[in-house]
């Protein structure tokens, strides 16, 4: 039987590639540019209730913390919070913060009612089934609240394959190359993770490409340029069409209405038919 990925064995050097790179680095800028918009509209609520689903060590959400929010930090890894704890520590956010050693999928036995603000960062393209994972967060959402998803991106990985001239790859489905293990398991479909968000009653707010094009690059062959200018040019290109869908991570965000949508439906068609008879 599948499981989901856990990141005991790997935990430092995850932690390590992932932020401490120019792609890491590319990814805080434009999904805290985001995070900054999301909590302006929850302005009003304060200290927000925050769930950094399958956190890791929980990068961005201690920058959430750092301004006086409330964060429930779960992650399937144990040397994953091991590591959290002691960054957590380090930047004197301990009250801010309550760790839970727990999947995803059984964080409602955890928090004591639903949030204001779910993260749910590159953690679905690890999950034996994420569409369903996501389902099932996106109950744990308070109306009026906002859930952030970053998902590794299928189109961006087919497209990657495709310059790379890997078509052999592309024709056998782009299954998982286990030597690569810090490569997601799996490529999310966009559009599945939208009509997941929608047909929830979520209202999508915005969407970014999370490294549009830095990761195409050649960069032992290119022309002049410095770090900076990438990072300029991404914060330009990331929520424009057609380089959004091509970020190697796409980051959409969205909204639940303060009326549920799906029961006001139900219970306006239940009165009709109430009113037929």
């Amino acid at each position: 039987m599948e499981k989901d990925r856990n990141f005991d064995d790997l935990a430092k050097k995850f932690a390590d590639n992932i932020y401490g790179t120019a792609k890491g680095q590319i990814r805080q800028v434009v999904v805290w540019q985001d995070i900054e918009y999301i909590l302006q509209e929850l302005d009003g609520v304060s200290p927000l209730q925050v769930l950094d689903a399958g956190g890791g060590i929980g990068q961005i959400s201690q920058k959430i913390a750092a301004l006086g929010h409330q964060v429930t930090l779960c992650d399937l890894s144990s040397e994953m919070l091991t590591l959290a704890a002691q960054e957590i520590a380090k930047n004197g956010l301990v009250d801010q913060y309550r760790l839970v050693h727990s999947p995803i999928q059984e964080i409602s036995e955890h928090i004591a009612a639903p949030v204001d603000l779910i993260l749910f960062h590159a953690v679905m393209e690890w999950l034996v089934d994420p569409i369903a994972t996501l389902t099932g967060l996106l109950e744990n959402v308070k109306p009026g609240g906002v859930i952030s998803v970053m998902f590794y991106n299928y189109n961006g990985l087919l497209f990657k394959n495709l310059i790379c001239g890997n078509l052999t790859h592309i024709e056998q489905g782009m299954p998982h190359r286990k030597r690569f293990k810090l490569q997601p398991q799996q490529g999310i479909k966009p559009d599945e993770v939208y009509q997941c968000l929608t047909e929830a009653g979520f209202d999508i707010m915005g969407k970014t490409g999370v490294r549009t094009f830095h990761d195409y690059m050649h960069h032992d062959r290119m022309g002049d340029y410095s770090f900076e200018q990438v990072l300029d040019m991404e914060q330009k290109l990331c929520r424009q069409e057609p380089f959004l869908s091509l970020g190697r991570y796409i980051h959409v965000y969205a909204r639940k209405p303060l009326i549920d949508v799906t029961s006001t439906v139900m219970t306006n068609s239940n009165n009709s038919n109430k009113d037929k008879g």
